[in-house]
């Protein structure tokens, strides 16, 4: 086999473990927690359903690249809660060590090509990364409200800290962001998310 074809395949059978990754996030159809392949998909059909909602014009196919790829670094580096400060004080560390480890399976400029869309999206520099980071931030927001709270529910957490850590769904949408804290000031009131 050529060697070439034999690291995009070790790679493609290597990110499979993405599918073991479990997030915090519950299900809306199903009574148990995400996956990280399932949030990646999930992303995906978003950005293409809500792209219209994009605060400035975005290239689709470039925005779905970037939210397919931005989690894969989780194989290696675990899943981050978005309410767990300890873990996420040494996140960066962990992610990029990871994104080294992972990318560098893949031939050179396959390797470099997916790195700049993981970097792009961590930047949040571009109009694609900072709607796909708004899409991030927005997911586990729908699901959570499905689950009458879920996360929400983490202890030590208040509605505020909610609001606090979904204002970056701001930076790729004013609408999107709107309905979002309609979501979240809805559930304060529904005693989903403390006061």
């Amino acid at each position: 086999m050529d060697s070439r074809l034999h690291d995009h395949l070790t790679f493609l059978i290597e990110v499979d473990q993405l599918k073991t990754v479990l997030r915090q996030s519950p299900l809306a159809a199903a009574d148990r927690r995400e996956n990280d392949a399932e949030h990646s998909w999930h992303l995906a059909l978003m950005v293409m359903v809500l792209a219209e909602y994009a605060d400035e014009p975005i290239d689709v196919g470039h925005t779905m690249k970037l939210v397919v790829v931005h989690d894969l670094v989780e194989i290696y580096a675990g899943d981050t809660p978005i309410y767990d400060t300890a873990m996420g004080e040494s996140q960066q560390e962990r992610e990029e060590a990871a994104a080294d480890r992972l990318f560098g399976i893949l031939p050179g400029d396959t390797g470099r090509q997916l790195r700049e869309l993981w970097d792009e999206f961590e930047a949040r520099a571009t109009p694609e990364a900072r709607f796909a980071k708004a899409m991030d931030r927005l997911q586990p927001l729908l699901l959570n409200w499905m689950a009458k709270g879920g996360t929400w529910r983490t202890p030590g957490v208040t509605a505020d800290d909610v609001r606090g850590r979904k204002a970056v769904i701001g930076e790729g949408s004013t609408t999107l962001f709107e309905a979002a804290m309609h979501l979240i000031d809805e559930g304060e009131r529904r005693g989903w998310a403390r006061s």
